[in-house]
């Protein structure tokens, strides 16, 4: 009887907990919405619609670059400095929140998660958008999604700018602690995004922030800037996870046809990448598509489009000259 009674004791104690964190993240999250609005036009797509930043002239005689962001980021982080560079160069840039992302929708859930399925979103936001074949840029885990986009909607791309992309197969992890494989099971990991991981993740936004840069150092104003707490809302908590769970099988298979991407393509990378290294995906990347450049900047680590602007910029101006967008 005392042992039954603990146990329900510990479980009255651990709903009140949980009650407790679900009521404090639903007041970060709706702290974070009011602090960053939408911040640009949205895209109607089937099932929803995707939002967008864009900057420029439209129409642009030099043509349009479409911005695509990595994990844990949204529209903001691309278009906060390469994008207005790029702007103020004469192109027309719409930046996109991935499906899940910042203030775009996830029509079908996890099933949204390869960077397959959301180059197809991707392709109908840019035909709903009258744009197409434009050069294509995607920061990390959107170098899968670029390449995706090349690969299964080549009338949407005139050229890839890769950058600190993520596109390899990645290599395999060792043994899983028992309490990370639980916070893995899609039951857990609901509802660990909608109690404990927006405060937790609120904590170390900073410090998270501080440790994509090494060995160079965030900017001061880098998160507000970026937009970078709309990670936090539980849905998008949500889909930064499947996105990355499903990354290595999606990159296994998507692999396997780099040879047949028939876009000029430039890759530009760190060598002091540690997130993402060059050895292990762009250096091989560069060897699979046909006729690709690859730029090494020294001493750069993975936030190649925000430490090192003017180079990508530089990058974006040099491949335009050879292809058509709009």
């Amino acid at each position: 009887m005392f042992l039954l009674k603990l146990i329900a004791g510990l479980l009255a104690g651990g709903l009140v907990l949980a009650l407790i964190a679900a009521g404090i993240t639903l007041l970060i999250s709706a702290r974070i919405d009011a602090r960053y609005p939408p911040a640009g036009p949205f895209v109607a797509v089937t099932g929803g619609r995707i939002a967008t930043i864009q900057a420029g002239p439209n129409p642009s005689a030099r043509g349009t670059v479409v911005l695509l962001h990595g994990a844990s980021a949204n529209a903001a982080d691309p278009m906060t400095d390469l994008g207005r560079r790029l702007a103020a160069e004469g192109f027309r840039v719409v930046a996109l929140d991935r499906p899940g992302f910042g203030w775009s929708d996830r029509p079908g859930g996890s099933a949204l998660a390869t960077p397959r399925a959301q180059a197809a979103v991707i392709a109908e936001a840019l035909a709903n958008l009258g744009i197409g074949p434009a050069l294509v840029l995607g920061h990390s885990w959107s170098g899968a999604l670029a390449t995706a986009l090349a690969l299964d909607h080549p009338d949407r791309v005139s050229g890839l700018v890769l950058v600190s992309p993520a596109v390899m197969p990645l290599p395999e992890m060792g043994p899983i602690p028992w309490y990370y494989r639980l916070a893995l099971v899609p039951p857990v990991t609901w509802l660990l995004s909608r109690t404990v991981a927006t405060p937790v993740g609120l904590y170390y936004l900073g410090p998270a922030g501080q440790s994509v840069f090494k060995p160079q150092s965030a900017p001061p104003d880098y998160l507000e800037a970026s937009r970078a707490a709309l990670v936090l809302r539980p849905a998008t908590m949500l889909a930064n996870v499947q996105d990355l769970m499903a990354l290595p099988a999606a990159l296994q298979q998507q692999s396997a046809a780099y040879g047949r991407i028939a876009v000029p393509t430039v890759i530009v990378t760190g060598d002091r990448d540690a997130i993402v290294p060059a050895e292990r995906h762009a250096r091989p990347l560069a060897r699979l598509i046909p006729g690709a450049r690859l730029v090494e900047l020294a001493g750069v680590g993975h936030m190649v489009h925000a430490v090192a602007t003017e180079a990508v910029v530089d990058e974006v101006v040099r491949l335009s000259e050879s292809v058509t967008t709009h």
